[in-house]
């Protein structure tokens, strides 16, 4: 695993304390987040990260500190895309904007969980069969050009494949019930429309892993750095959900720009097999260009 394993009880313990007085202290009371108050939480959750780097850079030295902070930005970056899913699922199952707190938050736990295994496997892969970055990079260079060239398509979460296998096998409530996941009626235990909320938003963010953790992978395949790089990138997406959800559609060519991203860590890795590195630093200047011109570009750029 690389690093001490203090330092993965350390950090667990972290980011459980944080989340614990997130839920149980901050938003223990169901509420609408406002912009002011998700903005603040954006600010908590970046100098965390930025401080965590520090600890890096002090315990693990400068490469390893770099390799944290441009999977950071890779990983943060990437899953703003995942903004526009969540609007769209949100918008489509009518949920109240005072519960879309609590299904984030509990979206994040499974993510914890789902990350971690795709990461360590990524990891166990490329040690092994070395030439499997060749499929991980061709994998990125075609979803980065997929991402140029393919209309949008639109969405019907009731389509979802974990939908339809869950509504199989456990009965659904028709309506809603507070912000519960799971209801009582009629002597019977119901899953309510919020656990199937719940469930597009983990299967969503599954589809997402699979873009966003070979990127990070052509960047370190240290499971510690990608892992908490990962999972501090998550932490703040929430956050900036709420912070910016109703602006999203201002940065049109967003998208555009995190087509290049992964286009351009597709090609960082498959030059990785050649023995040919790409600094950590020319690829943290190159990434962070191409979002700044994007969303520059969503600014000054009038739509027609």
């Amino acid at each position: 695993m690389g690093e001490s394993i203090s330092f993965w009880i350390g950090f667990g313990i972290l980011i459980f304390t944080m989340l614990a007085l997130d839920l149980g202290i901050f938003n223990r009371k169901e509420h609408k987040v406002s912009v002011k108050e998700a903005a603040k939480w954006v600010i908590v959750w970046v100098t965390v990260a930025l401080l965590f780097n520090l600890f890096v850079l002090n315990e693990l030295g400068k490469t390893k500190a770099m390799e944290f902070f441009t999977g950071y930005v890779i990983e943060y970056s990437l899953s703003v895309d995942n903004i526009f899913v969540f609007i769209l699922i949100f918008s489509y199952f009518s949920v109240k904007p005072e519960y879309q707190h609590k299904i984030l938050f509990w979206g994040i736990l499974g993510a914890l969980v789902m990350r971690g295994i795709f990461i360590f496997a990524g990891v166990a892969l490329i040690n092994k069969f070395h030439w499997i970055v060749i499929i991980f990079g061709a994998f990125l260079l075609l979803t980065g050009i997929k991402m140029l060239t393919q209309k949008e398509k639109p969405m019907d979460p009731e389509k979802n494949p974990v939908i339809r296998f869950f509504r199989k096998f456990f009965p659904v409530s028709e309506s809603l019930h507070g912000g519960k996941l799971f209801a009582k009626e009629k002597g019977r235990y119901l899953a309510t429309p919020l656990f199937l909320v719940l469930l597009v938003v983990e299967s969503s963010d599954l589809i997402f892993a699979v873009d966003s953790i070979p990127a990070v992978l052509s960047i370190s395949q240290d499971t510690f750095i990608v892992y908490t790089s990962n999972i501090f990138a998550i932490l703040g997406l929430r956050s900036l959900y709420f912070a910016i959800a109703g602006v999203m559609g201002l940065f049109r060519y967003l998208k555009i720009g995190l087509a290049f991203v992964l286009s351009f860590v597709g090609v960082k890795m498959l030059a990785s097999y050649f023995n040919f590195e790409v600094p950590i630093i020319l690829s943290l200047l190159v990434i962070i260009s191409i979002l700044l011109i994007s969303i520059l570009a969503s600014v000054f750029i009038k739509k027609r």
